[in-house]
């Protein structure tokens, strides 16, 4: 059994990284093997090994084959920027193309549950007129959104879910990451968002004190994907 999704956001910021070391900490836990990928990383820091990001480090500590940090983000940059401006200020073409072939590579390993991480949100620049969203599409990913519930999230979780659809993807399921737990209507708006995303919800994950992906993922139910665990 192999499994591979796509991890989206309904913005930057709402904890696409936190969610989906969740979700990888918690396959690790049923006993499957685990791999991802974040192919693109903006605000990556200076280190002896080259530049690195906190979020593809993240990934990579839940990855029980063995990765190196190259394989799971083989394009880092360092402005803290929208990843098409940074590649273009280092001189590189970021488009579908040079991010397929190393996510391939990934998916080539064949761990039981792979993810692959995207950047911002679903409508992320890259190179000319293509867009970060059409690496899923080129890779036919079932996608799993993760909606930053805080003021205004509704609309955010509703309009990419229709763009995830309308690009032709599965939407396998979301996952409730309350950045905000002062949100007016918490518990309605958690409701309406049940009710109109038309996938199941993948677990509600409370403002952590320490977000481990431990702690996460105690807060997330894997066998909703239909996984065999």
């Amino acid at each position: 059994m192999t499994a591979v999704f796509f991890i989206a956001g309904t913005d930057t910021e709402v904890g696409k990284t936190t969610i989906a070391a969740g979700l990888l900490h918690a396959a690790r836990l049923a006993g499957l093997s685990t791999a991802a990928a974040k192919p693109v990383a903006s605000g990556c820091s200076a280190s002896s090994e080259g530049l690195r990001n906190e979020d593809a480090l993240a990934l990579l500590g839940e990855c029980s084959l063995p990765l190196s940090y190259a394989e799971v983000n083989p394009w880092a940059f360092a402005p803290a920027i929208a990843p098409h401006l940074a590649a273009r200020e280092a001189g590189v073409t970021l488009n579908v193309e040079a991010l397929r072939g190393p996510v391939q590579h990934i998916l080539a390993k064949a761990a039981d549950f792979t993810l692959v991480e995207g950047a911002g949100g679903w409508r992320v620049p890259l190179a000319g007129q293509e867009l970060l969203s059409d690496l899923p599409i080129a890779l036919d990913l079932p996608v799993i959104l993760v909606v930053g519930v805080r003021l205004g999230c509704i609309n955010h979780a509703l309009l990419t879910a229709e763009a995830i659809q309308r690009d032709g993807l599965s939407l396998a399921g979301w996952v409730a990451n309350i950045v905000d737990p002062a949100t007016s209507r918490l518990e309605e708006n958690l409701a309406t968002l049940a009710e109109r995303l038309p996938a199941p919800c993948l677990g509600r994950v409370p403002r952590l004190a320490s977000a481990t992906p431990a702690a996460v993922a105690e807060h997330l139910n894997l066998a909703l994907l239909g996984l065999a665990l």
